[in-house]
């Protein structure tokens, strides 16, 4: 598939790896909405991408609101038509026990990656299926799949990630949308890294740009091709893990 002109709305797209399939979408002439709370960084990226001839929306959103998001995925929508592909890869990691977390703060984590999730792929739903297809994609993490210390909100958000990718894709099967959750396939350098990684992880991480091949193949999915899978986006590649 040839994917100059198509459109792509990514989430968290102001630092990390959003930043990165941001850009890898771009030189495949993708036109782009990029949504994250940093409006600044956006604004930067956005501008960056201009200069090389891209077309970007940048969405300011707190995507822990729901009205916030909601708002943002109808402006999205509004200003591009049927995505080829929705990348939901915002998400907010920040250490605690059950001691000392609260439920406000249990709730804008998992709100961030799952009911956001949600709310985007019901937006993305019908125009994807009025246009015949599309791809959803869904960024989990070994946090999808295990336990860790101090993770008590992003662990069972990206484990019900995991779930709604699942169920989604069955659903999808009969009206073409291909469904993914992608989890990096290497330890990858960005802010929330920063905060979460030891001294052996941050010894071995890399630039997320390395592995956003795996993304641009994804933007190409139906549900003839790859779906209802759990993915590894490696360097050059993609691995399906199950």
């Amino acid at each position: 598939m040839d994917l100059r002109g198509t459109f792509a709305i990514i989430t968290g797209a102001a630092q990390g790896l959003g930043h990165a399939v941001s850009k890898a979408y771009a030189r495949e002439g993708m036109r782009l909405a990029l949504m994250d709370i940093r409006g600044d960084k956006l604004d930067e990226l956005a501008a960056e991408l201009r200069t090389a001839g891209a077309e970007a929306l940048t969405i300011q959103v707190d995507l822990s609101d729901a009205g916030d998001t909601q708002h943002a995925i109808d402006a999205a929508l509004a200003w591009g038509g049927t995505p080829r592909i929705l990348v939901h890869n915002a998400a907010l990691l920040i250490q605690r026990s059950m001691l000392e977390i609260t439920l406000e703060q249990w709730q804008k984590e998992t709100n961030i990656i799952l009911q956001a999730g949600f709310q985007l792929c019901k937006a993305v739903w019908k125009p994807m299926i009025d246009a015949g297809g599309g791809s959803i994609v869904l960024l989990t993490s070994g946090s999808g799949t295990r336990g860790f210390v101090k993770e008590i909100a992003y662990c069972p958000a990206k484990h019900a990630t995991e779930g709604l990718m699942k169920t989604l894709a069955m659903e999808g099967a009969e009206f073409n949308i291909a469904v993914n959750a992608v989890t990096p396939g290497a330890a990858i350098h960005t802010p929330m890294s920063e905060q979460n990684y030891d001294e052996a992880g941050r010894a071995r991480w890399i630039d997320p740009a390395e592995i956003t091949e795996a993304f641009v193949e994804l933007a190409k999915q139906d549900a003839s091709g790859i779906t209802g899978k759990r993915i590894a986006a490696r360097v050059g590649k993609l691995e399906i893990l199950a």
